[in-house]
């Protein structure tokens, strides 16, 4: 339960190994290396991404959403990967690329350009660990909860983008959280804000008001546990809304 990206890497670790003795066989030395290199960052990134492990600083991420050239260069084959891969299934997918959950509430996936970001200059939470902050939204008010693909954010992470959103909402202020597609880990913060502003009673209650808007979310056990902690421990004491 709960390996996700863990296996999907590890297998993508296997296949690259695979290519690199096959090609080193037949006399391909040199070609061969990018093949072995790309191996043996998946193997790690594998291993960083188990729940048990679970180290999305391993990438080094900033607080600004950019990555330092020395983690561009050495988890590149990582990095670039998961970007084409983002682009071209959202791009096969039809799917919009945000969903307004309720006035001035969105969610959805990586802004990759400006036309896939919510209008009204929102607020961002970032959830991703694995794709940039785009120089388009620098001036966007900003916030990084690097979490693993398949994985949740812990709850004191929950709770901390909940009140970070909280106090842009109390300055009017749009509130747009994304993942990679809007489809987990920005759900299960989503599902968290919805309760802590009073549209929702419970995240249950909100898990369904979300796919109600935004149809092909899929929350794992990982999100729900986190959010069931995150309930009973961290629940944001904020007035509910009237009616």
């Amino acid at each position: 339960m709960g390996l996700g990206i863990s296996c999907l890497i590890g297998l993508k670790a296997a296949v690259l190994f695979s290519s690199f003795v096959y090609l080193r066989n037949f006399g391909f030395k040199l070609l061969s290396i990018p093949f072995l290199y790309a191996s043996l960052v998946s193997v790690l990134i594998s291993i960083a991404s188990l729940p048990a492990v679970n180290l999305p600083i391993l990438l080094a991420k900033s607080t600004d959403g950019s990555f330092p050239l020395w983690a561009m260069v050495i988890f590149s084959p990582y990095l670039y990967f998961v970007r084409g891969f983002s682009a071209l299934r959202r791009l096969f997918s039809g799917e919009a690329p945000y969903s307004e959950i309720c006035d001035g509430l969105y969610v959805g996936g990586w802004p990759s350009s400006p036309d896939k970001l919510p209008p009204g200059n929102p607020a961002i939470i970032d959830c991703t660990c694995e794709l940039p902050r785009m120089s388009e939204f620098s001036g966007h008010t900003y916030l990084c909860v690097p979490t693993w693909d398949t994985r949740s954010p812990q709850p004191a992470d929950i709770e901390t983008a909940v009140k970070w959103a909280c106090r842009k909402r109390e300055l009017k202020r749009p509130v747009f959280v994304h993942c990679a597609y809007g489809h987990g880990r920005s759900v299960a913060v989503m599902c968290a804000l919805l309760v802590a502003l009073g549209v929702a009673e419970d995240w249950k209650s909100a898990e369904k008001l979300i796919k109600e808007k935004r149809p092909y979310i899929r929350m794992n056990a990982l999100h729900r546990k986190s959010l069931e902690e995150w309930s009973k421990d961290r629940l944001s004491s904020l007035p509910r809304r009237s009616g």
